[in-house]
């Protein structure tokens, strides 16, 4: 790709003596390659197809050139940009004012849906000669008469492949049929698909084209690495990646809008500081959430690519792929959002194991490789933890006033005959509950860094060093013969509803759903604790499974169930026969003295054993 000629500045581009000197005041110094091309070019009056990717200074690359043709003594919109969302519309807006401080009488208005017509009339009524705007709300002044384009100078499509894909295409066409014949058209597209094409060639007037690719700066000074996860395991991933990680503000992005509340959910419940942003969302409310982002309020935003379009927060330092892109040119939009202009931002890609040619795709797209990282180890959260602990205890010692709690410790050893260093034992096990300090398992690695496997045959071949699994109701695995076990005992495999000791419940995931039932077994072990050898037939309907499971649930495990997710759906655990729960049957609390041999449950860290090798084996993919 092209690089700046660090030997041209601003000044040396012709831009008009007060946008210069704005450009100056900014402490801009050197143009980027997209600038450098395209300033000359606007600045003469061509027609530009510009390709290039966000965070590449592509909007004073207009900006500047169009400001310095525009007659402030002229009253009416001489520039109208188009943009796909009210965000980047705000942003494009507030660049624009920037770059022309200096120019007396200047004005600039962004209009979009979701803002009150009263508002953007008054300001239409000001003669502003710069709009910046979503098409549908242009249009629909254009059509009311609150908006008109006779003296019109240039307009400016930016991320008009973005706008394609939102469905304005007729809007789009239908103003450029309300422009003056002659006006100058500048067209921005991160992508080049055959709709942009059309545009450019029946909408330009022998267009100069200018192409900045994926591997410039912007990308080139962001952090970035992946991390090879089971999707099972990936909120676990990101939590702790979260505790690990020194951030300030981070995006992280997920591929459908339900997911934003749903993984915003989980983050907040894990006591992290998130909301989710998405298409959904009235304006007013993305404006507050993204507002909370940038005072602080907020650490996290799980958003879509369209809602984080144009989105441009100082304090964005990080980005996450939770869900991995499968457009590449996607990839370098979302990470676009941090290290922007100049500063410092770090990328984490989670990948499944089924998705590595979506990775080999988006390291072909920006030309680089993006090195593997381990997920964060049991060991290094566990030390993070405790000098985290340790901070706050030297923090309270030396800010808090804590004679009386002295006097109470000197009592409980003197009247409870308790040593002074099992007391502080106790109270730290206490203040530790919820975020255990003693982390005792790492997360199973599918890793990147193991051998891929050779073509696996029919499923009904053995697998995990040929050893067959346990069959299930529903499942096409290899038959086991009645009553074996994986580790070469015998055992009786409870079938069937009647089966003793078990209760069946439906949970609401089915076929049509896609679960099947290794899946299924993995969610309920490892959310409930119960080893995955207790848990009896699996029967898989279509919108809907029944699935046998040990009596005597506890009712916090049962509630817990009915938010577990398994394809994307909340299991809604509930009992098969549809009688409420709370009898030692089903989802209530066990009474008496279990067996020694009954299954327990238990929702804490448990020491690695062979049901956990066993459930990673199941929920590995790879």
């Amino acid at each position: 790709m092209d690089t700046p000629d660090t030997s041209i500045g601003f000044g040396q581009l012709g831009l008009a003596p007060a946008v210069a000197q704005a450009v100056e005041d900014l402490g801009y110094e050197t143009p980027t390659p997209v600038q450098l091309q395209c300033i000359p070019h606007l600045l003469a009056g061509r027609d530009l197809l510009g390709q290039a990717q966000t965070g590449t200074g592509k909007t004073a690359a207009f900006a500047l050139p169009l400001l310095s043709r525009v007659d402030p003594t002229q009253r009416g919109p001489q520039i109208l940009v188009l943009t796909p969302t009210r965000e980047l519309a705000l942003q494009v807006a507030e660049a624009f004012q920037g770059y022309a401080q200096h120019l007396k009488g200047f004005l600039v208005l962004p209009i979009y849906g979701g803002q009150a017509y009263g508002l953007q009339l008054s300001q239409l009524k000001r003669n502003p000669q710069v709009i910046v705007g979503t098409p549908g709300r242009v249009m629909d002044h254009l059509k009311r008469g609150t908006l008109a384009l006779d003296v019109l100078k240039t307009l400016v499509l930016d991320e008009a492949d973005e706008m394609l894909n939102m469905g304005f295409a007729e809007d789009i066409d239908w103003i450029f049929e309300q422009t003056p014949p002659g006006r100058q058209v500048a067209l921005f597209s991160a992508t080049m698909p055959a709709g942009i094409r059309r545009v450019a060639q029946t909408r330009l007037s022998d267009p100069v084209e200018i192409r900045v690719t994926a591997d410039s700066e912007t990308v080139d000074t962001i952090d970035q690495h992946h991390c090879v996860v089971t999707r099972f395991h990936k909120l676990d991933v990101l939590t702790r990646i979260l505790e690990l990680e020194p951030f300030d503000g981070m995006l992280v992005f997920v591929r459908t809008k339900h997911a934003t509340v749903e993984l915003a959910d989980k983050l907040k419940a894990h006591g992290f500081a998130a909301e989710p942003l998405n298409g959904d969302m009235s304006q007013e409310m993305r404006e507050r959430t993204v507002e909370r982002l940038k005072q602080g309020q907020l650490d996290i935003l799980v958003a879509t690519d369209v809602a984080a379009r144009g989105l441009d927060v100082e304090r964005l330092s990080h980005v996450v792929n939770y869900d991995i892109p499968t457009d590449p040119s996607a990839y370098v939009h979302r990470i676009g959002r941090t290290g922007r202009a100049g500063r410092a931002g770090r990328a984490i890609l989670l990948v499944e194991p089924r998705e590595r040619g979506l990775l080999r795709a988006i390291e072909r797209t920006i030309r680089r490789s993006v090195p593997a990282m381990e997920p964060p180890s049991a060991s290094q959260l566990s030390e993070s933890r405790i000098d985290r602990f340790t901070a706050e205890l030297r923090k309270t010692l030396t800010e808090q006033d804590l004679d009386f709690f002295y006097r109470l410790v000197a009592r409980l050893g003197t009247e409870q005959e308790m040593e002074l260093m099992d007391i502080a034992a106790a109270l730290a096990y206490l203040t530790q509950r919820e975020r255990p300090l003693d982390v005792k398992a790492d997360l199973p690695r599918p890793a990147a860094t193991r051998p891929e496997r050779p073509e696996r045959g029919p499923r009904s071949e053995g697998r995990d060093e040929g050893r067959p699994r346990p069959a299930r109701d529903g499942d096409r695995g290899a038959p086991r013969p009645e009553g074996a076990r994986e580790d070469g005992r015998d055992r009786p495999r409870p079938q069937g509803r009647g089966s003793e000791g078990l209760t069946s419940y439906r949970i609401e995931v089915g076929h049509q759903h896609g679960a099947t039932p290794r899946e299924i077994v993995g969610a309920i072990a490892n959310e409930s604790g119960l080893e995955g050898r207790y848990i009896g037939r699996i029967d898989i309907r279509d919108d809907h499974s029944l699935v046998d499971l040990p009596e005597g649930m506890p009712r916090e495990i049962f509630n817990h169930l009915k938010r577990v997710y398994v394809r994307g759906q909340a299991l809604r655990i509930s009992l098969a026969d549809g009688s409420a729960a709370g009898t030692r049957r089903g989802g209530g609390e066990t009474t008496g003295s279990p067996r020694p041999d009954q299954p327990s449950y238990e929702r804490k860290p448990r020491e690695p054993g062979f049901h956990q090798e066993r459930r990673r084996k199941r929920t590995d993919p790879s």
